[in-house]
């Protein structure tokens, strides 16, 4: 938690098709039932500027280098966290993001191969050093991925088996390590993996509610 700021920052993680979008709609309902107002927001996107990137980035006709990958993702995330997130959090609201800065270190570093120290670095420079008050990981294996499949697939989406598998292990080491980060099994029903998410955002209401 930082008590510098009067909001609450939720990050909502996992591979594709683990359910976040499912997930973070959820939890937006519930914390405006708790009487909270909520800015659901996503990465890479939230903005004009930052949906612009994301469309490039994540567009099959596109090959992009890892590195130019990683570039794109930081400047969508500049953006964002200055035009959405500081904003929103120093009025005392609560924002459910689906991915932050964890994703990167998962799928440009785990997934990718590039540099954690050169992650970890761009990423404190795109955010200024903007931590959530808690991640949850939402942990999916492969299989999950084609069961739930959404009909046209991006870039991302269009990678190796060994991509994903990658991507997963990174975000359960990830989860292990990082602090305020918590995973969730994502196999189970709907409303069982809400309820599993709200059970440790709930933790945090006391201090948003006296905030609100």
């Amino acid at each position: 938690m930082n008590p510098s700021r009067p909001g609450t920052f939720i990050v909502l993680e996992g591979p594709d098709r683990s359910g976040k979008s499912t997930q973070a709609a959820l939890l937006v309902k519930a914390l405006r039932e708790a009487g909270l107002p909520v800015v659901h927001t996503r990465e890479p996107g939230g903005t004009r500027f930052a949906e612009a990137i994301r469309r490039v980035v994540l567009d099959p006709a596109h090959e992009v280098v890892p590195l130019a990958e990683l570039l794109l993702y930081e400047a969508s995330r500049a953006q964002h966290t200055d035009e959405v997130l500081r904003p929103a959090l120093a009025r005392g609201t609560a924002v459910v993001c689906e991915r932050y800065t964890l994703a990167t270190l998962a799928y440009q570093g785990a997934g990718r191969g590039l540099p954690f120290p050169l992650i970890r670095r761009l990423n404190r420079i795109a955010t200024g050093g903007l931590n959530p008050d808690l991640t949850v990981v939402l942990d999916v294996p492969d299989r999950e991925f084609h069961r739930r499949s959404l009909g046209t697939a991006d870039r991302l989406e269009r990678e190796s088996r060994r991509f994903r598998d990658r991507v997963r292990e990174g975000y359960r080491r990830f989860a292990q390590s990082e602090p305020r980060t918590a995973l969730v099994d994502a196999t189970r029903s709907v409303p069982e993996v809400h309820a599993a998410i709200w059970e440790r955002v709930e933790r945090l209401l006391p201090r948003a509610k006296a905030a609100a």
